[in-house]
């Protein structure tokens, strides 16, 4: 008798989940019309103020019908980037900015290069992918780009691997093609001879970095880098690339930005590097620590975790091909350094003086992503 009740309730939730991906179906429906609304007079995808009222009274409703408001708010939190996301892909494949026009990615077989392709694929260019590790399904490949006339292509993108980066750029700037030529490498260094060598053959040519991995497809919250390299169409033609997304484009110079990238970008791995390997070191299970973990250790872990399935072959590129990677650790290990000595030697008003003064500087950013 109880197993028949179990089934039935069970039947009846799956109903109900049913349901709500129905509802969610008919949610997206009417994302997509808003926003298609919204493109033709002109306003921008996102509204941070409405997307606040949709939560709060998501929060009221819950609160009113005995429901946790922190779970609900967290799913329609997750409708609302689907449906930016879905806006988002709309507004670039209406506008279809690429015009038809022939595109090359060197390197389009990996997976920034595949990103790239579907990305200028949706917007309306003809792409096609010059990479020796095969071909990508829908799309025109060669194996090898010095084959192809470079006339014929409106841009040229280079999304290799940083070592064979630098070798392409040199070459292309031997051809001089009439292309737009743009790169993405994680750091500029290893990739400046080549740079410098297509500035001087008089190539349209600009350098950008993408803040963000292949798995990304809202580009909201995410940063796209872009550095002038002394010819303005090229770089207008790059920024023109994002400009029916919600990225955040950010200018900097060539000299600024390797310096920058020790901190977010090696800084950043080279702490959760080390925390996982702590952590694999310690005796402990993973699992084990999760079951007792507390809140700041469950997001470590997770970052962490994230890091540790990325590509290890990229993340040691990003850390060797920096010149400034050592005098960062350098500073991190003054850091962990000075931390020891303190609670080693008891030294608690130099502990919560660190902490206290390094307050302020984190506060602005805590606060910006607040609002």
């Amino acid at each position: 008798m109880a197993e028949d009740l179990l089934t039935a309730l069970r039947d009846e939730l799956n109903g109900v989940d049913e349901e709500l991906v129905r509802l969610v179906g008919r949610r997206q429906h009417l994302v997509a019309e808003i926003g298609r609304t919204k493109q033709q007079s002109g306003r921008g995808t996102r509204d941070y103020a409405r997307e606040k009222v949709v939560v709060e009274r998501a929060r009221a409703l819950a609160t009113e019908l005995g429901i946790d408001p922190g779970a609900v708010a967290a799913l329609f939190e997750g409708l609302i980037r689907a449906s930016l996301a879905v806006q988002e892909r709309d507004r670039i494949v209406q506008r279809a900015g690429g015009l038809g026009r022939p595109v090359l990615v060197i390197g389009g077989a990996g997976l920034m290069g595949r990103w790239f392709t579907s990305f200028l694929d949706a917007q309306g260019y003809h792409v096609t992918i010059a990479d020796p590790g095969g071909p990508v399904e829908g799309f025109a490949s060669v194996d090898d780009w010095a084959t192809l006339d470079l006339d014929a292509f409106y841009m040229v993108l280079v999304a290799t691997p940083m070592r064979a980066a630098n070798d392409i750029l040199e070459a292309l700037a031997l051809r001089s093609p009439s292309a737009i030529v743009l790169e993405i490498s994680s750091l500029k260094e290893p990739v400046r001879p080549g740079l410098d060598s297509l500035v001087k053959a008089g190539v349209a040519v600009a350098s950008l970095h993408p803040m963000f991995g292949p798995g990304v497809d809202l580009l909201s919250g995410r940063h796209v880098v872009l550095i002038d390299l002394g010819h303005k169409p090229a770089l207008e033609a790059a920024r023109a690339l994002f400009e029916d997304t919600m990225a955040t484009l950010v200018e900097m110079e060539l000299e600024q930005h390797d310096r920058a990238m020790a901190f977010v970008l090696g800084l950043s791995h080279a702490i959760n590097i080390v925390f996982g390997d702590t952590l694999a070191r310690s005796g402990h299970r993973a699992e084990r620590l999760g079951e007792v973990s507390s809140t700041t250790f469950a997001r470590q872990l997770a970052v962490a975790g994230e890091v540790a399935h990325e590509n290890p072959h990229l993340y040691f590129e990003i850390q060797a091909l920096n010149p400034n990677t050592i005098d960062v650790l350098d500073a991190l290990s003054e850091s962990v350094d000075r931390l020891r000595r303190q609670i080693a030697e008891g030294a608690q008003p130099e502990f919560v003086a660190m902490m206290e003064g390094r307050r302020e500087f984190l506060r602005a950013r805590a606060e910006r992503m607040k609002g």
